[in-house]
């Protein structure tokens, strides 16, 4: 067996055991205002100083109960502390109550003035190189992607097809209206975790090292652009003439050189395998995201020369005090409006929220009337969380990024026959709808390293991942993540 197989299947090996065997007792808790009664997001749950996972939107969290740490501390923006330990969320039925801290704005400015937003956010920037550090650190990770694809209209028609007998005509049309209508109402959703060390040299450097990688998916109704235009081309391909090769052209434009139904069929349409490369770049971007790099969306929202600012309110964490501060375009280029969570005692934000401003859109096309192609990013936002790592510098511990898309694609397509004939049969392809993808990114820890051990580290080219049609918790049993909301564990997806 060659070295990279053997590899490969010892990571899948390792998978599948962790998948069956369980070392220890998972704690599931949910945490609640104790007058609202609503849950608690995103709120810390330390084992350790600097150890811990986080609330998730809908206030659960989930903890390996360890013997040797027995008490956890909860903490939460707006929320007074909570120290408890397992036996006693185990007395609250799983159910914890946390208290609102009280807003003590009048009594700690005592005079009439209030904090000013503008002289807060120069020391913000004053602050930056000594509040955070981005090079050379490794980060223990655990990444979630979600996505949601609607479609809201799909039209496939062959057009031209002369060599084509008119009975097989009305079989494909007939196989191609079935097939649009099974996309629409696909309502497409998509699962991808991973856990992985991921090493940053600088922000355009990084190398990640994957342990461990599932996806939950409806495998019938996995449906992207590509494979429903694939699929399209899998019910034409079987009404032409299947002991010849195709060329598949869109335009001036060549796709196939040799497409063929035995090609089709021979695919490998479920290979669990994930590019780690692919993975590097998801999980190092996000990151890039939560840090003051040149050109980053933090960096231009602390700009004042882009946002404007408006101090709002108090509020506590650790017992420190919190500032917060809104924020909004000041220029045409600005995008987002939000706010910002900074600490009193070092100027560090600690909590950003940021989503488009009214009227903002991110990258957008649109060549409908020449390509056939309308692009437009209509949702940005997201939240980042900081805590303080080892050496003091304000790391980030939670990342949520979430798009919304709209799409447009209307392309002719046409089947070339690889013949002293090359008969064509030309066909069109329509397709409109939405793409919603959350990215969420946590970070269990957050160490330094030196270049020397950075440059001699290896990364693998792919990494075998487990695929599910419905969720399984005994999967990430012994690991620190993020705990599914409901949709998620609710999912079931359908074989092939």
């Amino acid at each position: 067996m060659k070295p990279s197989i053997m590899k490969h299947f010892i990571a899948f090996f390792i998978i599948l055991l962790s998948h069956t065997v369980i070392f220890s007792q998972n704690i599931t808790a949910r945490l609640i205002d104790k007058n609202t009664q609503n849950p608690i997001p995103f709120a810390a749950i330390k084992t350790a100083e600097f150890d811990g996972v986080i609330s998730n939107e809908e206030g659960y969290f989930t903890l390996i109960e360890d013997k040797d740490k027995n008490e956890i501390t909860i903490s939460c923006l707006g929320y007074n502390n909570k120290t408890l330990t397992i036996q006693e969320i185990k007395s609250l039925n799983f159910l914890i109550t946390l208290e609102e801290s009280i807003n003590e704005l009048n009594t700690v400015y005592v005079s009439n003035k209030r904090p000013n937003a503008d002289s807060i956010m120069a020391r913000v920037r004053q602050n930056i190189s000594k509040n955070y550090d981005t090079k050379l650190y490794k980060h223990e990770i655990f990444s979630r992607e979600t996505a949601f694809m609607d479609f809201d209209k799909l039209d496939f028609e062959i057009e031209k097809a002369s060599h084509v007998k008119k009975k097989n005509l009305e079989f494909a049309n007939k196989s191609l209206d079935s097939l649009s209508k099974a996309v629409v109402q696909s309502k497409t959703k998509h699962f991808k975790d991973f856990k992985a060390d991921l090493f940053v040299n600088d922000s355009s450097n990084s190398k990640i090292k994957v342990f461990k990688a599932a996806e939950l998916v409806d495998q019938k109704n996995n449906l992207s652009i590509e494979e429903v235009q694939i699929r399209a081309q899998h019910v034409i391909l079987k009404y032409l003439d299947t002991t010849l090769t195709y060329k598949l052209k869109t335009g001036l434009f060549k796709i196939e050189d040799s497409l063929s139904l035995k090609d089709e069929d021979s695919k490998e349409h479920n290979k669990n395998e994930y590019e780690v490369k692919e993975l590097n770049g998801q999980a190092n971007n996000l990151l890039k995201r939560s840090q003051f790099n040149e050109n980053s969306m933090l960096s231009k929202i602390v700009d004042a020369d882009l946002y404007e600012y408006r101090f709002v309110d108090v509020s506590y964490f650790n017992n420190e005090l919190i500032y917060i501060i809104n924020y909004k375009p000041k220029r045409s280029k600005s995008k987002y409006t939000g706010k910002l969570f900074i600490a009193d005692n070092t100027y560090a934000i600690t909590k950003v929220d940021f989503e488009f401003a009214d009227g903002k859109r991110g990258n957008k096309f649109n060549l409908k009337l020449i390509l056939g192609v309308k692009y437009i990013e209509n949702v940005r936002k997201g939240t980042v969380i900081y805590q303080k790592d080892t050496l003091n510098k304000y790391q980030p511990q939670y990342i949520k990024f979430e798009e919304g898309r709209y799409f447009y694609v209307s392309r002719p397509l046409k089947f070339i026959e690889n013949s002293p004939e090359k008969n064509k049969t030309s066909f069109d392809f329509t397709i409109e709808g939405n793409i919603i993808t959350k990215q969420e990114l946590l970070l269990t820890s957050s160490t330094k390293i030196n270049l020397d051990l950075f440059n001699k580290l290896t990364e693998e080219k792919s990494v075998l991942y487990v695929k599910l049609n419905k969720y399984d918790a005994t999967i990430w049993d012994q690991d620190k993540t993020i705990e599914p909301l409901t949709e998620m564990k609710e999912f079931k997806g359908s074989d092939w």
